[in-house]
């Protein structure tokens, strides 16, 4: 079990992070990684609340990285500066378009692909760990299935070490991802990523960013209780619980929660699966 937090961006913010790692790291997370603001706006962050996670916290931490906004001197440069934290993981991503931008667009002597990022990796910090992202329902910006899943490919074999997918919620879309990269021989774990749903508008927005579909009977719960946030949060730690029970019994090699940087669904989730 790993979980993703976000760096905050004020210092009230950063007490109630602190709180919510308090809370979490007794179930023992085998990571938290942080993620990485749109064109590196919190690079430096992301580094430092890493570092804190190790140092404060006695957990492994995984830094998001992507290609947004950085030619490649930069992005080594940015890697030597994780590395010297003693950052040994990375969550290489191509990332989102900056805002204003209608499609991503490298910088000139940037890299234009995950792939690329995973090699640049590869090639100057061979012993650096890499995960990579997976998308059961597809990439919003792919045009097929098969096309997003040829990106995968190049990602694994450019020396990814595993892949962690994008929020879903029915997990019949992610048996028949892991089925497919399991017959592609690709010899990496697949982690599911789940995000317990807290408040229907925002994970509307979410879903609507990422291609992810909600089945209509879930839809249709939230949906009756759109005036009601506490029942909207008690359905969706619910249906999240049930999720995560259907991948451990299918024998998921572990569950990338996405806890939004507040730990209560993700507390009740993990007890109500028997781990403490």
């Amino acid at each position: 079990m790993s979980i993703e937090i976000f760096p905050p961006k004020t210092a009230e913010a950063d007490e109630s992070l602190r709180q919510t790692l308090r809370e979490m790291t007794p179930f023992q997370p085998a990571f938290v990684s942080c993620t990485y603001g749109a064109g590196g706006s919190t690079s430096k962050r992301t580094v430092e609340w890493c570092r804190e996670i190790q140092e404060q916290f006695g957990v492994t931490s995984t830094a998001h990285f992507t290609c947004v906004g950085s030619t490649r001197e930069q992005l080594i440069e940015w890697l030597q500066f994780a590395w010297n934290a003693g950052i040994r993981n990375i969550m290489a991503l191509r990332g989102d378009a900056p805002a204003g931008q209608a499609e991503f667009q490298a910088v000139e002597g940037g890299l234009k692909y995950a792939d690329a990022l995973v090699s640049l990796i590869r090639e100057h910090f061979p012993e650096m760990g890499i995960g990579v992202a997976g998308y059961p329902e597809k990439h919003p910006e792919a045009t097929s299935l098969d096309v997003d899943f040829e990106n995968l490919v190049r990602k694994v074999r450019c020396g990814a070490d595993a892949i962690f997918t994008q929020l879903f919620f029915d997990n019949s879309a992610f048996f028949r991802y892991r089925d497919r990269v399991a017959a592609s021989n690709l010899g990496v774990p697949v982690i599911p990523g789940i995000m317990p749903i807290t408040e229907f508008a925002r994970i509307q927005r979410i879903t609507a960013m990422c291609g992810a579909t909600m089945p209509v009977s879930l839809a249709s719960r939230l949906e009756a209780a759109k005036d009601d946030k506490q029942a909207q949060y008690e359905i969706g730690v619910e249906f999240a619980t049930a999720q995560c029970q259907e991948l451990i019994n299918q024998g998921v090699s572990g569950i990338h929660l996405y806890i939004l940087n507040k730990s209560h669904a993700g507390q009740e989730i993990l007890k109500s699966l028997g781990r403490s």
